[in-house]
């Protein structure tokens, strides 16, 4: 199942099912208030006009800065393994699924694309492990949490006042 899925997001994504694509999408991406970005590795034969740029490598701003301004400036953010529309783990699949439930703004961010940021996310939550989610600020867990409180009732009344945000902007 989870493969025929794969197959069936890569195919939309790319035009051929996984395994057959040899490309990586390179996006900063914004759909359906989702906020999200993926680079591609350096490529030796790619011209340097058209390589992917580390904005924070020659930014005097910190990773550690980076993590902070995004947990403050989004009332969801989660740091994944992947993309929300191509998570790279069941965990992080979870977790997108049940924040999706309840039709919240989304940001994200891809943790293997940077082991600095993966470290500086640790860091800043003293949390080892991914998928981690931040709601209105505060660090709430991984998948395992907040499918705990998706199923007690807690995730609804956390993030109602967001859900009810997005309704008026809407």
């Amino acid at each position: 199942m989870a493969r025929a899925l794969s197959n069936h997001l890569l195919k939309g994504i790319t035009g051929s099912p996984a395994g057959c694509s040899n490309r990586m999408v390179s996006a900063l991406s914004i759909q359906s208030g989702m906020r999200y970005s993926t680079t591609v590795p350096n490529n030796p034969d790619t011209h340097d006009d058209f390589k992917p740029m580390d904005k924070f490598q020659d930014s005097t701003t910190s990773l550690k800065d980076v993590v902070e301004q995004d947990v403050r400036e989004n009332p969801v953010m989660i740091y994944i393994k992947g993309v929300p529309e191509f998570p790279q783990c069941g965990f992080s699949s979870l977790a997108v699924r049940v924040l999706k439930h309840y039709n919240v703004p989304l940001s994200a961010r891809n943790i293997l694309e940077n082991a600095e940021l993966k470290s500086a996310v640790k860091a800043f939550s003293h949390w080892p492990t991914f998928p981690q989610i931040f709601i209105k600020g505060e660090f709430i867990g991984g998948s395992d949490i907040i499918l705990s409180m998706h199923q007690s009732g807690e995730l609804k009344e956390k993030i109602k006042d967001i859900a009810a945000n997005q309704e008026k902007s809407a």
